[in-house]
């Protein structure tokens, strides 16, 4: 980069170190450093949130998706989003926890079920988050590698060490700086601060791909020309995209109503000054989400057509053959065959693809496949092989934006983007780190813990607590290849605690019927297929296929995995395959919840004696701790519509204006925005096929 490139990145990075350490000064005891002392807005909140949940590994994971998908899938997400406004605007679960009054997710479960299955639960949660978390900071570590162009290995005093290892060390280092001043305080502050600074950096990068790109010569070509049954844009034409499917959406749509209460506790939800103060941050976080939305959607968009169209085709050829002998030099070790491959991938022409000419493209064959099936022969057809070619395409796909940013970006604009990578992984290290320490302490070690604990102690033990999660992050990264996309991989790591939790907090917030035995059967059952999930894809190339292939199997197995997949087809579909588990993780996931739901339900209702007091637990009633009364609302055909959309007698007129207008934008506008997006998939479709041009050629059709 140049020097200009450093000056934007550095100084912006060294204010928000400094705000850290400033922040010290506003924590006085525990809560301050746990909760920001239940003091914070709604705008602090919002916009510290969107920086915090926006990640690196979010937008790499992003563009490796959408490079083997497109957007058609998008139509649909776009329909189902008043679902997520809507969870947003009634509060639930986020509510009805913050009127228990607990201040961590254990609390609660202790309240709600008992003291065992407090610690068991947190300890899984714990565990599960940890695990899903720390591949953020080796994704970003090999981020910043690809993007700079750095070596793998340095030499220092004759000493060969790992860049990587290097990168990682100053990533959590920084996070655990952020970290120690002032636990929560100082997350909202600094979060808040890069959320600012990343708004105009959003616009930049948009104007940016839409200034570069054309969107009717380029981009849309690009986006048309995928085989039948894997439209780029066609929502209606995607039954064979495996992986990312209708399926998989509606999938993730049931897991994000029933695991919505899953992740609440120590983070965000717990610091505003009251219940109606952080159901109005969700829905001002609502809004915001657009900004880095579309930036999102352009960089992806701009991510294929360089790989895809013939007028970059030397430059997608420089970005393929670079991109291959990074990778080669990570995956492999030894130096005849790393240099056998790269001189092999090398040797590939430059491809130009003649849109309407060519045979469109596919995720079988594409303009990747050479070098896919080029790795495939040098690594050879056996367990180790397999493994390495899944490593060697793992990472292909995932550093492709790195490498391709780094090719296109001009000078300041490195920079720039550097810049918000660098910010985003700070931001979401250092709330990863926090969460798991405080869970640690608050509802695993604390209820141990026969005498309570000073501030000052508790204090110390939270920073410990956070240092020692650090360090943990930092030896999964270095040991631990996952070997699947970074979203399913994500998923199955999460779902060792959301594919039984959900029931859990869902009955337990909502039912009076839920039992400690049914909350343990449900985790045990959901958590339990999940683990064994994921072992069987871990394992799958060099241990399991291999064993099944030397008894014999492999033939029976795939008869009974089709068959069981069969009233699926083709959206489900299991067959036996050297180099991947047949089972994906979305698929892994749905079932490892149904198994909760039913454990949790059957054995409760096996153990049931007499309904659970929510009153109690939700502080109303006879049980109201608040110094005034809760109004009620009278009901009337007048506010039922601003009842079901959780409008309630505490909201002011700017609240009230807020809500409505979300709700009412979120149906309109965005379902008119989906709509068209189909209409005009379909279109651009018939008109290809019919030898026509295309029909539209507005950003519009997005």
């Amino acid at each position: 980069m140049h020097l200009i490139d450093w000056c934007i990145l550095l100084i912006p990075v060294a204010v928000i170190l400094i705000l850290a350490l400033y922040s010290r000064r506003y924590i006085r005891g525990v809560v301050d450093f746990l909760a920001a002392g239940r003091v914070a807005g709604r705008y602090v909140i919002a916009v510290g949130s969107l920086e915090s949940a926006l990640s690196v590994l979010m937008l790499v994971a992003l563009v490796e998706a959408k490079y083997q998908i497109g957007y058609a899938l998008t139509f649909w997400e776009r329909i189902l989003m008043p679902l997520g406004v809507i969870m947003s605007l009634t509060g639930y679960c986020v509510y009805r926890f913050r009127e228990t009054k607990a201040l961590s997710i254990g609390q609660f479960l202790e309240i709600r079920y008992n003291r065992t299955f407090r610690i068991f639960a947190a300890a899984l949660r714990t565990v599960a988050e940890m695990l899903t978390n720390a591949i953020g900071p080796a994704v970003a570590a090999n981020f910043i590698i690809y993007f700079l162009g750095l070596p793998h290995k340095i030499t220092i005093l004759g000493i060969s060490i790992p860049c990587f290892v290097i990168i990682l060390a100053i990533v959590l280092s920084m996070s655990i700086l952020v970290i120690w001043p002032a636990g929560r305080v100082s997350l909202l502050i600094t979060d808040c601060f890069q959320g600012l600074i990343s708004y105009p950096i959003f616009v930049i990068v948009v104007g940016y791909v839409l200034i570069t790109f054309s969107w009717s010569e380029e981009i849309c070509p690009v986006m048309l020309d995928r085989v039948s049954g894997e439209s780029f844009l066609n929502p209606f034409d995607i039954e064979q995209l495996r992986d990312f499917n209708i399926f998989a959406l509606l999938v993730t749509i049931f897991g994000s109503v029933l695991n919505r209460g899953n992740w609440i506790g120590n983070d965000t939800t717990n610091c505003a000054r009251n219940p109606h103060e952080q159901k109005m941050a969700g829905i001002l976080g609502a809004w915001r989400n657009g900004f880095s939305s579309v930036m999102n959607l352009l960089i992806a968009i701009a991510i294929i057509t360089v790989m895809s169209h013939k007028h970059f085709a030397t430059l997608a050829k420089d970005i393929r053959v670079e991109l291959s002998a990074k990778v080669a030099g990570e995956v492999l070790s030894n130096n005849d065959t790393r240099n056998c491959l790269t001189a092999t991938l090398t040797a590939i022409p430059e491809q130009r693809h003649c849109i309407g000419m060519d045979e469109p493209l596919s995720r079988n064959e594409n303009l990747d496949t050479p070098y896919m099936k080029a790795a495939a022969e040098v690594f050879g057809d056996n367990g180790n092989g397999n493994l390495t070619f899944q490593k060697f395409r793992t990472l292909y796909h995932q550093m492709m934006l790195p490498v391709a940013c780094r090719k296109m970006f001009p000078t300041g604009l490195m920079g720039v983007f550097a810049l918000l990578m660098i910010m985003l992984l700070l931001s979401t290290d250092d709330s990863h780190i926090f969460n798991s320490s405080a869970t640690i302490i608050q509802d695993v070690i604390m209820p141990l813990h026969k005498t309570s604990l000073s501030p000052e102690r508790h204090l110390r033990w939270l920073r410990i607590c956070s240092l020692l999660v650090a360090m943990l992050f930092f030896l999964f990264s270095i040991f631990f290849v996952h070997l699947d996309y970074i979203n399913m991989f994500s998923l199955i790591m999460a779902s060792l605690w959301s594919g039984g939790a959900g029931p859990v907090m869902i009955f337990g917030l909502y039912s009076r019927f839920g039992t400690t035995a049914g909350a343990f059967a449900s985790i045990f059952a959901g958590s339990g297929i999940s683990l064994i999930g994921l072992l069987l894809q871990r394992n799958w190339a060099d241990h399991v296929y291999p064993f099944i292939q030397n008894m014999g199997w492999t033939d029976q197995l795939d008869g009974l995995l089709k068959t069981v997949s069969g009233p699926l087809a083709p959206y489900v579909v299991w067959q036996m395959d050297a180099v991947k588990f047949p089972i994906n993780s979305i698929e892994i996931y749905c079932i490892a919840m149904f198994a909760g739901i039913s454990s949790y339900i059957v054995v409760s209702l096996i153990t049931y004696r007499h309904p659970y007091n929510l009153d109690r637990l939700l502080h109303r009633g006879q049980y109201s701790i608040d110094e005034k009364k809760a109004i009620k609302a009278k009901w009337s055909w007048r506010t039922v519509a601003g009842k079901l959309i959780g409008i309630t007698p505490e909201y002011t007129l700017t609240d009230r204006i807020i809500s409505w207008s979300l709700f009412c934008y979120t149906l309109s506008i965005k379902l008119a925005y989906a709509l068209s997006q189909c209409w005009s998939g379909i279109c651009f479709h018939h008109g290809r096929r019919n030898g026509g041009g295309t029909i539209f050629s507005s950003p519009l059709c997005w």
